[in-house]
């Protein structure tokens, strides 16, 4: 007999608990670690990515079906090393406490001090996606760790063989009260999100970081969620065509689509949209001349996620959109071990299409068309503030424009997605494309609890005695300086 839902959950909490509660104890008994403490777990986490960087291709490979292990090494081995070396290099100046004035401030003359110090903030839960979960555990990890926190990691179980590689790897590494991983189903990850955690990241969908939110609400735990949307191309007359083409469809194909911040659709000059159209064939042409066994074009994770994305593609043509399927080598794609699907362009959509409603996280790509600039502002601003925006042109003025009629995550100029890459750039979402940001020293930021201490006087001097009974003529002039326009 299966046990009810809720007993099933609870035994889980209790489990989760006991590792929640090792860590924390650790934490309260060691205090918060030394900045050589924190390069040595850094150290540990780049030790792990170089030692197994061929099991990483290999599980994510079999968990996607077919995925370039040269993506592998780009998207999730090497752009997880970079932030964890950032952070080593910077964490020491980063713990540094921050002197603010004092108020007043004739009791900084006389050596009171008023400083904020950066303190961790215990133990933070990570919950990591299928789509980059190497890259996307170990990337808030380096602003966690560096912070001087503990985590506990929840991967996803759409990619299990890598999730289980992970869990064997940290166990290698570090001790249960420093790192843990738990691996499981959607039970689990309800458990593990209500979690009395110091702080918990969520990286995926809008649709669960409402319930990840809910949860986590109920013990009052601060969350940064990283979501997604569907992140604008805005394509300006004076955009090079072919760069810009180029450069669209690189992202848009990256990983097949399946990245939060791929171009999720182009807004282009209705007189130029054959130009767009030939362009990006020729990109990807060029990049995947053929696509049924070429290793370097990633299949779609799972088959619910296919039948979704050809979902799209079937609801688009029944309402009158164009498709442009691009099939460099003619291919038949029907009959395959994979899950490929071609990258394909979805021409004039209108926004009773599927495709326009959700995030695509796929290879398909709508292109709508413009008369004026400010109708493409317009659109982007008429629906969720997207996590990225992009605009390709040549005109200053038009540029700015845009930057400020606009609200998303963060903005590409001329390329897209690359903003994410600098780890001196916070990386994080607007409304439902996210809350908080990390990267860099904003992870630093983010992860920890900006203590405020004030050091009063060693005695008292005359302005402080004027401030308490018996009131007198003192504090009346104090006041009447304070209480002015």
């Amino acid at each position: 007999m299966n046990a009810p839902a809720n007993l099933d959950l609870e035994s889980h909490k209790a489990t989760l608990s006991r590792a929640l509660d090792l860590q924390r104890a650790a934490h309260l008994r060691q205090g918060a670690p030394t900045a050589q403490g924190r390069i040595e777990w850094l150290d540990r986490c780049i030790g792990l990515l170089v030692d197994h960087q061929g099991e990483i291709a290999d599980a994510l490979n079999a968990d996607f079906g077919s995925r370039s292990k040269d993506t592998t090494g780009l998207t999730d081995i090497a752009a997880s090393i970079g932030p964890l070396k950032h952070a080593k290099e910077n964490l020491t100046k980063w713990m540094r406490p921050e002197k603010r004035k004092t108020t007043p401030a004739i009791l900084g003359l006389f050596g009171a001090k008023a400083e904020v110090q950066y303190q961790p903030k215990g133990v933070v839960g990570i919950i990591s996606p299928w789509n980059f979960p190497i890259n996307l555990t170990f990337a808030p990890l380096a602003g966690v760790l560096a912070a001087g926190n503990r985590a506990m990691i929840k991967p996803s179980e759409f990619t299990p063989i890598t999730s289980e590689l992970m869990k064997a790897m940290f166990a290698k590494a570090f001790s249960e009260d420093e790192i843990a991983v738990i691996t499981g189903g959607p039970d689990i990850g309800q458990a593990f999100t209500s979690l009395p955690f110091d702080h918990l990241i969520f990286t995926g969908a809008t649709s669960v970081a409402r319930h990840v939110m809910r949860a986590a609400a109920e013990n009052l735990v601060p969350v940064t969620l990283e979501l997604g949307g569907k992140s604008p191309v805005i394509l300006s007359r004076g955009a090079d065509m072919a760069v810009a083409a180029g450069r669209i469809m690189a992202g848009k194909t990256l990983n097949a689509g399946q990245i939060c911040l791929a171009p999720d659709y182009v807004l282009a000059p209705a007189d130029q949209i054959d130009s767009f159209v030939a362009e990006a064939k020729a990109a990807v042409g060029r990049s995947f001349p053929t696509l049924k066994d070429n290793p370097d074009y990633t299949a779609v994770v799972a088959q619910r996620h296919y039948d979704r994305i050809k979902g799209h593609v079937d609801d688009a043509r029944a309402k009158g959109a164009t498709i442009v399927e691009i099939n460099p080598a003619g291919e038949d794609l029907s009959q395959q071990e994979h899950r490929k699907i071609p990258p394909t362009l979805i021409l004039n959509p209108t926004d009773d299409m599927t495709v326009m409603q959700d995030e695509i996280f796929g290879p398909l790509l709508p292109v709508k068309t413009y008369g004026k600039v400010e109708e493409a502002v317009d659109y982007i601003n008429s629906h969720d503030r997207p996590l990225g925006l992009y605009w390709f042109g040549t005109d200053d003025a038009e540029r700015d424009m845009v930057l400020n009629r606009t609200t998303s995550g963060g903005v590409t100029i001329n390329d897209v997605i690359f903003h994410v890459a600098q780890e001196d750039l916070p990386f994080g979402g607007v409304g439902p494309a996210g809350m908080g940001s990390y990267h860099g020293r904003d992870g630093f930021m983010e992860f920890s609890h900006k203590k405020a201490v004030f050091q009063q006087l060693k005695k008292d001097i005359g302005p402080m005695l004027a401030l308490r009974p018996p009131y007198g003529a003192a504090i009346r002039k104090y006041l009447a300086g304070q209480i002015k326009r």
